[in-house]
């Protein structure tokens, strides 16, 4: 018979980071059952494989699962296999082109490994909604749709603005959250965890539940996270994120490089430390009896070690000081491959570059732009002006750079990046 923490306990750790409970005082009667009947609640997150790689923003739902799993109940990662096939049109103003069944079952593949990073593999339910769906007939997806009204599904504001636009709204997009709605049935949900901006169709499932018989879930919402520029939410086209697969090294500077201010989000978001030790460590810092330095440092430590172990984790730590503390190379540095025509400066000859009494002239604002420093040659060109790159540990201020031999590594150093460029015929 499992044994779980006082019901005041589990309120603290799951309320941690939560935007909204709907019900809490429901929440709180289906803790004392269980902590009553020795039952587990079932907490469940769906998860449409719609991109094969997970980024921090992803973990926020990952890291709540947690909290349930420290506290002994049982956790459902679920993988929309057929839900992604529909495609989430939540924020969206035009419809999604569904995937394919492969690209699902390809993408589903690579977040179990990202998942596991975060999740105990043991004593994680894993479970898939075409194991039901697959089965539906032509009958049960009438009897499904007969539970809601059009008028119903269009005070969903996405699908409201659409109407009113005149937008289409594909009768595949209107199924969507009903879909939903029916896994937390086949799996007997208590709990259902998603962010801000799937509270609609996490609602239709507590209708759903009771139209098919079942006691209504709670619904727990959780933020958005906000990336890099802690502005907007977090994401790599936005080029503000902080990817479960990038190295160590590279994920520990992104981490060191938020403000202080959004590193206590972090730490509510993204660590299981408690509301009340952050608060302590908010406060120590604001009073100046503790560096936040520090804090960030333990910060990215944590998120480091989440996807990649500790071992890992106090190398990366490690290495970071003596890049950006004590101004040494680290260990192990990243080593990129670029061809000579992709970087030249072009000079007189229009079809060669010719080496010159210099070098080989290459254009180091591109260079940066294609070795993955910056996200354009302008941006690259800013940070030349702005003496932040360093080439062999010697800041270079001239936008070309002259190699005085090709397949011979360099060391760049821009701002928390440093890598080894080898620049080839």
């Amino acid at each position: 018979m499992p044994s779980f923490p006082p019901i005041d306990d589990q309120l603290a750790l799951i309320k941690k980071g939560a935007v909204e409970i709907i019900r809490e005082g429901e929440l709180r009667e289906r803790l004392e059952k269980s902590l009553a009947s020795g039952r587990p609640l079932r907490v469940k997150a769906g998860f449409d494989p719609t991109a094969p790689d997970l980024h921090l923003g992803h973990t926020v739902l990952i890291h709540k699962l947690r909290h349930f799993q420290i506290l002994g109940h049982t956790v459902i990662f679920l993988i929309g296999d057929f839900t992604g096939m529909i495609g989430d049109p939540t924020g969206r103003m035009v419809t999604r082109p569904p995937l394919t069944r492969e690209q699902i079952t390809d993408n589903a593949r690579t977040y179990l490994d990202q998942v596991y990073k975060i999740l105990d593999r043991d004593k994680t339910e894993i479970r898939y909604n075409r194991e039901w769906f697959g089965k539906f007939t032509a009958d049960d997806f009438v009897r499904l749709t007969s539970r809601f009204t059009v008028s119903q599904m269009l005070e969903r504001e996405d699908f409201h603005k659409r109407f009113q636009e005149e937008k289409p709204i594909a009768m595949h997009e209107l199924l969507y959250p009903l879909v939903q709605g029916y896994d937390s049935v086949a799996l007997e949900a208590d709990v259902e965890l998603g962010g801000t901006d799937q509270k609609f169709n996490l609602l239709v499932g507590r209708e759903i539940q009771r139209a098919y018989g079942q006691t209504s879930q709670v619904v727990l919402t959780t933020p958005i996270l906000e990336g890099l520029d802690g502005v907007q939410k977090m994401s790599k086209s936005l080029g503000n994120a902080i990817g479960l697969t990038e190295p160590p090294l590279e994920m520990y500077g992104k981490v060191m490089s938020i403000s202080d201010s959004m590193m206590w989000r972090y730490y509510e978001l993204l660590t299981d430390v408690s509301t009340a030790e952050i608060g302590k460590m908010t406060a120590e810092a604001a009073a100046g009896r503790a560096n936040p330095m520090q804090h960030k440092k333990e910060l990215a430590r944590r998120i480091v070690a989440d996807a990649h172990g500790e071992d890992v984790a106090s190398k990366a730590s490690d290495d970071w000081a003596k890049q950006f503390q004590m101004h040494e190379a680290p260990e192990e540095i990243e080593q990129v491959g670029l061809k000579y025509s992709s970087v030249a400066k072009q000079t007189s000859s229009p079809d060669e570059p010719v080496r010159s009494e210099l070098g080989w002239p290459v254009k180091l604002d591109k260079l940066l732009a294609v070795a993955g420093f910056v996200n354009s040659a302008s941006e690259g060109l800013r940070k030349i002006k702005e003496r932040a790159v360093r080439v062999n540990d010697q800041i270079v201020t001239d936008p070309v750079l002259f190699l005085k031999e090709l397949d011979s590594p360099i060391t760049i150093r821009l701002g928390r990046k440093v890598k080894k460029v080898v620049v080839s015929s």
